[in-house]
């Protein structure tokens, strides 16, 4: 049998490594994003997945934005023409991005267990929607768009539960780095070596001040 990480598509080979997935330990990561066990996900034939993905229907709902997901959507949109070498689109992107962020309302209340709930409505509603949008229309550079920020919203999920469950203390001694292509974010003491999502080399890393 054969398990998947949900966030940069490592593939754990239960006949390869000689140990059963379900024996590994609580504890234990993905070599290439350190995503947890929990993220892994049992290896879908290539006919389950069309079945998946035509099963999913658009809420018209999602056309609803907030300027929040406008500012976020925009600067994705900047950072792909950006990677497509191309000149002028990277900086109107990220202008029409910073009008929207300008325009985000402040939330008092915010705190954890509302950007776990968001995250949660993400991964389980808005991305299996978009993702399907993407694929009717045949617009493939959305469905990676789509694909990537998935991705990166499981990460941000497992670095939210494990700072619920272990607090500051994950974060110390340590550093915080994120793609500045795709926002892959990675806790350690130096970038990976390749973005597991987008695979842009290590320099396209920031780390947070």
């Amino acid at each position: 049998m054969k398990y998947v990480c949900q966030v940069c598509g490592y593939v754990y080979d239960e006949e390869a490594e000689g140990v059963p997935f379900a024996e590994l330990p609580d504890s234990w990561t993905c070599p290439m994003c350190k995503a947890p066990k929990s993220m892994f996900a049992p290896e879908e034939s290539e006919e389950r997945k069309e079945i998946a993905a035509g099963a999913v229907s658009v809420d018209t709902d999602m056309l609803k934005l907030s300027p929040g997901v406008f500012a976020a959507l925009f600067s994705n949109l900047a950072r792909g023409a950006e990677k497509q070498y191309m000149d002028k689109e990277p900086e109107l992107f990220r202008r029409i991005s910073e009008y929207f962020a300008a325009a985000v309302p402040y939330i008092s209340d915010a705190d954890i267990n509302m950007l776990r709930s968001i995250t949660e409505e993400n991964i389980d509603k808005s991305y299996p929607q978009a993702k399907a949008a993407a694929s009717g229309k045949g617009d493939r550079g959305a469905l990676r768009a789509c694909t990537w920020g998935e991705k990166v919203e499981r990460i941000v999920q497992a670095l939210l539960d494990r700072y619920a469950s272990e607090g500051e203390a994950f974060l110390q001694n340590t550093e915080v780095w994120v793609c500045s292509i795709c926002g892959f974010v990675y806790i350690g003491d130096n970038p990976p070596s390749i973005c597991p999502v987008c695979k842009v080399p290590d320099w396209k890393f920031e780390k947070v001040v």
